[in-house]
C-alpha cells in the first residue's frame, strides 16, 4: 500500500482540514445576562463593601456600624446620639458638613459662637430657636431659626451640640452636659433668642 494513501482517506473524511474563523455574532441574550450580572455586582459592592474600607468587614457594611458594634464610652455614645439628630435635623439648613447655606443658615463649622470656652449660649440656640440679625465668622446673618425644644429632650440637644462642637469638621471644643440645657431649658424663653440676648449670657 502506497503510505501516501491514509493521509488522502484522512484529507477526504475533513480530519486534516485548516480551521476557519466564523463570523457568527455573540447572542444578544448573552450580552443581557452578563449586562445584569455587572450592574448586580456593582449593586452588591456598593452595599456591602463598606467604602472598601479594611476595616468594614461582615456583617457589618460601614465604619459607623463596626464602631457601633464596639464597646463605647459616655462620651462615644453622646456623639453618636448627636450625630443622628444632627443628621436627621441640622444638616437640612446647615449642610452634612456644617459650611451652611446662603440665605438659609449661617456655618457651624468655626463658628465663634459654637466654638466659645463654653456652651452656655449656644445651648439656647436649639431650645428656643434665634432670629434677627446675628454675626457669623464677619458675616452678617438675618435668619429664623425653628426651636427644638418640644422635640428633644435635655440629653439629645446635649448630644448634639457635643458632636457639632468636637467632631464636625474641624471643631475641637468640649462637650455640653444635660445639665446645662436643663438649666437652659427651665429659664422658659417666651420666644426665639435674638444675638442681643444672647450675648449677655456670661461664658463661664
Amino acid at each position: 500500500m502506497n503510505p501516501d494513501e491514509p493521509k488522502k482517506f484522512a484529507a477526504q473524511d475533513g480530519k486534516d482540514k485548516e480551521p476557519t474563523a466564523s463570523s457568527k455574532s455573540v447572542p444578544v441574550t448573552l450580552i443581557l445576562v452578563i449586562g445584569v450580572l455587572i450592574y448586580w455586582s456593582q449593586l452588591y459592592l456598593d452595599g456591602h463593601a463598606g467604602g472598601f474600607s479594611r476595616d468594614v468587614y461582615l456583617p457589618y457594611d460601614s465604619e459607623e456600624a463596626v464602631a457601633a458594634a464596639n464597646p463605647q464610652g459616655e462620651g462615644d455614645k453622646m456623639a453618636a446620639m448627636g450625630k443622628d439628630v444632627f443628621t436627621k435635623t441640622c444638616s437640612l439648613c446647615h449642610q452634612p458638613n456644617g459650611m451652611g447655606q446662603e440665605g438659609k443658615a449661617p456655618p457651624l463649622v468655626g463658628s465663634e459662637w459654637v466654638l466659645a470656652s463654653s456652651a452656655d449660649r449656644i445651648a439656647r440656640v436649639p431650645l428656643w430657636g434665634l432670629t434677627g440679625p446675628i454675626t457669623v465668622k464677619g458675616k452678617e446673618w438675618n435668619l429664623t431659626m425653628t426651636p427644638f425644644a418640644d422635640n428633644y429632650d435635655d440629653e439629645h440637644i446635649a448630644a448634639v451640640l457635643t458632636y457639632i462642637r468636637t467632631k464636625l469638621g474641624d471643631n475641637h471644643a468640649s462637650p455640653v452636659s444635660p445639665a446645662l440645657i436643663k438649666a437652659a431649658r427651665a429659664e422658659k424663653h417666651p420666644g426665639p433668642e435674638t444675638s442681643d440676648e444672647l450675648l449677655k449670657i456670661p461664658i463661664k
